[in-house]
């Protein structure tokens, strides 16, 4: 299983639309609005790296309003 935070900037005014729209995606297990260079923090789980990168690019950036996301995985040192 991998986790991951993925960092989320969204267009002026659309950071609750956002959070609620990211929160209905399978494989999120929280959205949370926040304040700073990022408008919403998600965190996602995926049974591999390459099913996260399917659900960034094809499910979570696909939703309206947002500009830029950055995904960090968990690593366990």
């Amino acid at each position: 299983m991998v986790n991951a935070y993925i960092l989320i900037q969204t267009e002026v005014g659309k950071a609750a639309h956002v959070a609620n729209a990211v929160r209905e995606i399978e494989g999120v297990t929280e959205a949370e609005d926040v304040t700073g260079p990022y408008d919403v923090i998600v965190r996602a789980q995926a049974n591999s790296v390459d099913e996260l990168g399917r659900l960034v690019v094809a499910r979570i950036q696909a939703v309206d309003g947002i500009t830029r996301t950055l995904t960090c995985p968990v690593v366990h040192l």
